[in-house]
């Protein structure tokens, strides 16, 4: 018995593993998906535009250096100067913070378009290749590549095997994106690296892991879409690639166009929702203070309780040919179904931030009383943006005190402490995120504080004569109110007359009776919010 059980167990273990590793050969199209391997690893001439993308995380093997590193081979019919495309490469030496990036036009030698093989003569001098390895019989090694980029300041030769099956995004790897655009689009999550890098003239062995992602179709972010992405590495196995894609208007629309969120659970495990949120909870400025991005962000979804914190790990990883765009390794940590979790990943901002920019509504003739909401209008909104506002108010102009902070209302309808009837008030709105980085502060023209209702400030001055009347009526003190309309009305509710809106300013307006019956009446006067009547007789 005991035997059987042992040898169930290995037929069990070979049959699971076997399961598991089934991913691991050409030709090779998951389940359900429109795209395979190794045909769509190569080139698509039929499709407007697409890219070759990897980034990783090394070791260097004498100094213990941990470099990050980003290189993008970008293709397009688009004209580029006569180029098919540019490449982006990308070295952060952690150690000491020092930046290196060089973006380069490049013509395509040859690109294969059954299997992954570029070979990029990249402008000024240089030729780079990304290839799937072949074996001494000359036949694809599957999953295997070799990488080889030079740059003015150094290069990468290196290694890849990929360690886990490809995550196909959209579960086929079709994606509508935004209003009209589409994307086939592929991640493989996980793969060990090994080789050389080279910075400022050393040469030194490296281990790591990296992430590649594959996209092709008819989008084209430097053509003006604006994004934030987001590959993600966690320490239990899962791996996420996230994003959300903005609007014309600074809008991010619940729907898979605009929110993806991609995950890679386990061998057996893979699915894409947008259900989920990304919080932006800190920002930076650029040093020239042109662009401002997003540097922390709370990323959370119901499915596996995903609940995490990323964060950018430098402040001067900014690309800035052919667009402005930032692009940093980052840290993460948060828990997944409850348990702890750490990683690591990069952060692609193609989305910058202005600051927020207010207008405080008027108040009618400048009154303002204990009843009197104060309001206002955020200018610029957008979706990524969390503004927050604080109201403070002043009876100089100058020093200004704090009534409420951190609201996220932009209307105020609390007390003024220490007003006196008659005197001047201020109120500044100041507009921010949380951590102050953006900001804009609007302040109100001066009003005059006021202890009469609403009706009773508008229409305190207001007399009405002759009363009783013939065929005029006069009403007096009206020079100071906006917007005055009014109406007549008999004793049993009728409107007999009613005014346009006097817009002049003189401070005494004549009313004909002339065609009035003799009898008790009303005149009803409106202005702003307030209103009052007065009884009149004609005679």
């Amino acid at each position: 018995m005991k035997t059987n059980l042992i040898t169930l167990l290995l037929v069990s273990f070979v049959f699971f593993s076997t399961q598991a590793q089934n991913w691991k050969t050409y030709p090779y199209t998951p389940e359900g998906s429109l795209i395979s391997f190794a045909t769509d690893e190569g080139a698509h001439a039929s499709e407007p535009t697409e890219w070759w993308y990897t980034n990783g995380e090394l070791v260097g093997k004498t100094t213990g250096t941990t470099y990050t590193y980003l290189l993008i081979y970008f293709r397009s019919t688009y004209s580029y100067a006569g180029f098919d495309g540019f490449r982006i490469i990308n070295i952060m030496d952690e150690s000491t913070g020092m930046f290196y990036t060089d973006t380069k036009p490049v013509n395509y030698e040859s690109i294969s378009e059954t299997e992954l093989n570029i070979v990029a003569n990249v402008f000024t001098g240089g030729q780079d290749q990304w290839a799937t390895k072949r074996n001494s019989e000359n036949q694809l090694i599957p999953f295997e590549y070799t990488i080889s980029a030079t740059s003015p300041y150094g290069a990468l030769d290196i290694e890849y095997t990929s360690s886990k099956a490809p995550l196909i995004l959209g579960d086929n790897g079709y994606l509508e994106q935004a209003s009209e655009n589409y994307t086939y689009y592929y991640s493989q999550t996980h793969n060990t690296v090994s080789g050389n890098i080279s910075l400022n003239g050393i040469t030194e062995s490296v281990t790591g892991t990296s992430w590649v992602d594959r996209q092709y179709g008819d989008f084209n972010p430097y053509l003006g879409e604006r994004y934030e992405w987001f590959s993600i590495q966690l320490s239990n196995g899962m791996d996420i690639n996230a994003y959300h894609v903005f609007t014309e208007d600074y809008e991010i629309p619940d729907n898979l166009k605009y929110r993806v969120f991609s995950a890679y659970v386990d061998e057996t495990t893979q699915y894409t929702t947008s259900d989920f949120k990304l919080e932006r909870l800190s920002y930076h400025w650029t040093e020239d203070e042109e662009k401002c991005y997003a540097n922390k962000w709370r990323l959370t979804s119901e499915q596996n309780q995903v609940d995490l914190i990323i964060a950018t790990r430098h402040k001067n990883a900014e690309i800035t040919v052919p667009i402005r765009f930032f692009e940093d390794a980052t840290t993460i940590t948060g828990t997944v179904n409850g348990k702890a979790v750490t990683g690591i990943g990069f952060a692609e901002l193609i989305h910058s931030y202005d600051n927020p920019e207010i207008t405080i509504n008027e108040i009618s003739n400048n009154l303002y009383t204990s009843e009197t909401p104060i309001s206002w209008n955020l200018e610029n909104p957008d979706d990524a943006r969390t503004t927050l506002y604080d109201v403070l108010y002043s009876t100089d102009g100058e020093v200004f005190n704090t009534l409420i902070a951190n609201t996220s209302d932009m209307i105020y309808s609390g007390d003024v402490p220490n007003l006196t009837s008659g005197d001047s008030v201020w109120f500044k709105i100041i507009a921010h995120t949380a951590d102050d980085v953006l900001q804009s502060e609007t302040i109100s023209g001066a009003l005059i504080y006021t202890v009469l209702s609403v009706e009773d400030a508008y229409f305190n001055d207001m007399r009405l004569f002759p009363n009783p009347t013939k065929n005029q009526l006069y009403l007096n003190g009206v020079s100071k109110i906006s917007g005055l309309q009014y109406q007549i009305l008999d004793v049993s509710g009728r409107i007999v007359y009613q005014s346009n809106k006097i817009l002049n300013s003189s401070n005494t307006i004549e009313i004909n009776t002339q065609q009035l019956y003799s009898g008790l009446y009303f005149l009803k006067c409106q202005a702003a919010e307030a209103e009052k009547s007065f009884k009149f007789i004609k005679e």
